[in-house]
């Protein structure tokens, strides 16, 4: 029996600490065993092979499929030479530069990471205090409430997930079929007058009364999880994971190149278990769209379980679909005539001069009651706002 290789030791060890610590900055939760794993791995792989230590740690390291990127990049600027460290880390200081050469999420959230190890360079005495100008300058929450969620690092990534959980989402109550018994009611309960009278010997001595039953409507949310849609999907499933924890009938479907269910996966109190679980039934995470058959097989295997007592259908998607829209418009108006309420949250709505060039946009907006941005906190706050509020008046056609 071969006896099993010891862990590594020395700078290698060290150095795999740091860089779990480094990824664990960037917003992956890993803790102490995590790093043990890894060690371990790495007796078990060979170190000669750049790509076979990156698969490995990323096996172990990584648990959803949006951590993936992040990862990649740390493993490629950690494991490299310093001075590609240093670069990174002086990318993420220029955040108040807004130019067309940003730099993607995933390497702003690896430079603060690693910005988060260099000490703070000393002040010289000699040098006068800087002069600040803050005639037009706003709160650090109010630049969160409006900052496009593509465009967030790892803190501030965090720190809108903290403002999503204090969400609050009361839909608009309809009445329903249902009565209630009530003193102040509109209708004579005569079931319940004729129950009382035999106590008395049958003799009516006061009409009983009974009130409608009003209940929110039920909530149906499609959530696009393509590639062009990764970003503000993994923020949006917090806002989906708060409201299906806050009330019922609430239906929570993702898709891009299939559907895919997840509404039992999200009732779980623990957000990390419910986005686990998610990480677990969704097999095309960031990959290609197609709207119109995600739709067309949400309105077959789904549309009568889910879309009844005048239901409100949140479809979150940036129109792109890979199909070019293929029986994408015959999809939408069923769909639309199934519910009470069709709302398209777009993010690509966040530039003013949006236009529906492409042929899924051109195609949905017909068939769709309402089309709202989806790109910031601020787009949140108005959402909520409009789904507790009654709907505006459709003009009869």
């Amino acid at each position: 029996m071969q006896a099993e290789a010891p862990p590594p030791a020395g700078a290698l060890a060290s150095n795999l600490l740091a860089f779990v610590r480094l990824l664990r900055r960037a917003g992956l939760r890993l803790g102490t065993a995590d790093a043990i794993e890894a060690t371990r791995a790495l007796t078990l792989l060979d170190i000669g092979s750049r790509r076979q230590v990156q698969a490995g740690l990323r096996a172990i390291l990584v648990r959803r499929h949006d951590q993936q990127e992040v990862f990649d990049q740390a493993f490629a600027l950690f494991w490299r030479d310093p001075e590609a460290a240093r670069h990174a880390a002086a990318m993420a200081l220029m955040d108040g530069i807004k130019d067309k050469s940003r730099p993607p999420p995933a390497s702003r959230r690896v430079a603060e990471a690693l910005q988060g190890d260099r000490p703070p360079a000393p002040k010289k005495s000699d040098e006068p205090p800087p002069m600040l100008d803050v005639a037009m300058t706003v709160s650090d929450r109010e630049r969160l409430m409006q900052m496009d969620f593509e465009a967030m690092g790892a803190e501030e990534i965090a720190a809108a997930k903290q403002e999503i959980r204090k969400l609050h989402l009361p839909l608009d109550e309809r009445p329903t079929r249902r009565f209630h018994p009530h003193a102040a009611g509109a209708r004579v309960d005569l079931r319940a007058t004729l129950r009382d009278s035999m106590r008395t010997g049958g003799e009516i001595l006061g009409l009983s009364r009974k009130r409608r039953v009003k209940r929110p409507p039920p909530l149906v949310v499609l959530c696009d999880i393509s590639g062009s849609m990764a970003r503000y999907a993994q923020i949006l499933l917090h806002f989906l994971h708060a409201v299906e924890n806050d009330r019922d009938r609430v239906s929570t479907f993702l898709f891009g190149t299939r559907l895919s269910n997840v509404t039992r996966a999200l009732k779980n109190r623990d957000p990390e278990v419910a986005f686990e679980m998610v990480s677990h039934l969704v097999p095309d995470w960031s990959g290609g769209t197609r709207i119109g058959e995600s739709i067309a097989t949400f309105n077959h295997d789904w549309g009568r379980r889910v879309l009844g007592q005048g239901a409100v259908v949140l479809l979150i998607t940036d129109g792109l679909d890979r199909q070019g829209a293929a029986g994408l418009a015959e999809a939408a108006a069923r769909l639309q005539r199934s519910c009470r309420r069709l709302i398209w949250l777009n993010p690509l709505l966040r530039w003013e001069g949006f236009q529906p060039k492409s042929q899924g946009a051109r195609a949905l907006l017909p068939h769709v009651h309402e089309h709202r941005p989806v790109h910031n906190l601020n787009a949140l706050r108005d959402l909520v706002a409009s789904l507790s509020s009654p709907p505006p008046r459709r003009s009869s056609r």
